[in-house]
This record gives structure tokens, sequence and C-alpha cells, in this order.
């Protein structure tokens, strides 16, 4: 019984640590699952779970044997071991792969939001400028175009409009629409 501990601890604690170092490199891709569909349940199926209660069984059974207890007692006590340390992962892993972030700029979320001409903004969409605003926590310099009729100078404060493509947004005057507001009550 004590091969049969030992190797458990053996093999679940090499897929641990492999997954760690491979992890610390960025090698650690998605982890193969066996195929159990089980929806927003703790994925148990995957492969740190399962090697974490292999890794667990064999330091559990080792513990029990070493304690003086029977094989059989140690083998029940290894396999709550095994058992409780599958779920503690699963959870565990779940947890924070709910933290994760991509980080990506969604610059949808700038419409509506004032900004500050950074480089001169041609009138009337003859070309673009820069404007500088807060997004998403950071600030952020994007490409601008507006429709009027004068050129937007640097330090003129604008509301984004909307947005042109992926890396442009349109601006008005924050005076403009101040009047739009306030002339039409």
């Amino acid at each position: 019984m004590n091969v049969f501990f030992v190797a458990c601890a053996i093999v679940g604690a090499c897929v641990l640590v492999a997954q760690v170092v491979l992890g610390a490199f960025g090698l650690d891709a998605e982890a193969p699952e066996l195929d159990v569909n089980v929806g927003d349940a703790l994925d148990l199926w995957a492969v740190r779970p399962i090697s974490a209660a292999v890794a667990f069984l064999g330091v559990a059974g080792l513990g029990a044997l070493s304690a003086g207890f029977g094989s059989a007692v140690a083998t029940i006590l290894g396999l709550l071991a095994g058992i409780i340390a599958l779920a503690a992962t699963a959870f565990l892993t779940r947890q924070v792969m709910a933290l994760e972030s991509d980080g990506s700029l969604r610059i949808t979320g700038a419409v509506g939001a004032s900004a500050t001409v950074y480089l001169p903004i041609p009138a009337a969409e003859r070309g673009a400028g820069k404007v500088q605003l807060a997004l998403q926590g950071r600030t952020v310099e994007l490409l601008a175009v507006t429709r009027e009729n004068e050129p937007l100078p640097r330090g003129t404060q604008v509301i984004v409009v909307s947005v042109v493509d992926p890396d442009t947004v349109e601006v008005l005057p924050s005076s403009s629409i101040e009047e739009v507001l306030h002339g039409s009550a």
C-alpha cells in the first residue's frame, strides 16, 4: 500500500508543479478536460483538480499509514482528502478565472464622455486631431473629427458624440452642447 500512496503523491505533485512552472512562463494553454458538461457547476474534471486529488490521496494515505492506521482506514482517509482537494482546487480555480480581465479598450464607452483637444481638430471632418479623455480608469488619446465649421484648437473642452471607427471618435465642443441644451429650454 505504501508504494501506491507514494506513486499517487509523486504523480499528482509532479503534474501540479509542471502546471505551475508552465504557467509562470505563459505556456499553460487551456488544459485538456474530460468531456463532461456540467454547465455553471465547478469543473471537477479538469487536470488541476484531478492532479490535486491524486496528490492528496497519496499524502493523506501515507500519513495515515505512518500514524499506525490500517490499509483500509488509510485508503478511506486518502480518498476523503482527495475529494476535498478536488473540490477545493476546482472552486479556487473558478474564483481565480473570474478575476481575469483582457484589458482591451472599448472605445464605445467614450460616447458621452468629456475630453480635451490634444492636437487641433480640423473643421468639417477634413482631417483628424487628437483628444485626451479618461476611459476605463485610464487616460487615453484617441483620434477625433468634428462636423463643426471651425477647427477646434488645443485645449478645447469637447464631448464625444459617436464612434467613427475603432480608432476615431466624433466630438463637439462642450459649449455647443450647452447652447443647445440651455437655448432650447
